[in-house]
């Protein structure tokens, strides 16, 4: 390299790369040396928002494997709670059946359809199939993850079941409540 009287040297690439290692090195030793707390905090800038309760309906109304709209957390937000007739990962009720879904499909957004001999949510777009007893995993087609679950609680003594939370992000959004 040449040198002007004037200016010093510049590194050459490998100078900067080590440099550069020796940097990140030195980040990782000082967060090392945080304690656990501190590093949590550190780490954790997310804002936890609060999800409004919502009731969907009551559990005696409703019907095996007949879908029941609703929109959650927002009106923007369509929704379906299921009846499966049999315990389901995450379901609720009495038999711990009842399970929800966003309908928006996570791969471009179009409403998904529930298709009560499949038991499955089809998004008519572009064909991706989400199973209702596995949590919404998706089953083929182009959707990149499975449809978030709505968070539901049962309340015994009224015989309803209310919108809690949603698990998953909703499609076309930053955040689920806004």
């Amino acid at each position: 390299m040449s040198e002007t009287p004037n200016q010093p040297a510049s590194p050459s690439r490998r100078d900067f790369f080590k440099m550069g290692g020796v940097l990140a090195a030195g980040a990782g030793v000082a967060v090392a040396g945080l304690t656990p707390a501190a590093a949590e905090a550190a780490i954790n800038t997310a804002a936890t928002l609060p999800y409004k309760h919502k009731t969907v309906a009551r559990v005696k109304t409703m019907k095996v494997n007949q879908p029941v709209p609703f929109n959650y957390p927002d009106a923007a937000s369509p929704c379906s709670a299921v009846k499966m007739g049999a315990p389901v990962p995450g379901g609720i009720g009495p038999d711990g059946d009842i399970v929800a879904y966003s309908i928006m499909c996570t791969h471009q957004g179009c409403p998904t359809v529930y298709d009560s001999n499949d038991r499955c949510f089809k998004c008519p777009c572009h064909y991706s199939i989400f199973d209702a007893e596995k949590g919404g995993q998706m089953v083929c087609g182009q959707a990149p993850t499975k449809l978030p679950q709505i968070v539901l609680e049962y309340d015994a003594k009224t015989d309803m079941i209310a919108a809690v939370a949603v698990n998953g992000l909703i499609f076309g959004r930053q955040a689920n409540v806004l």
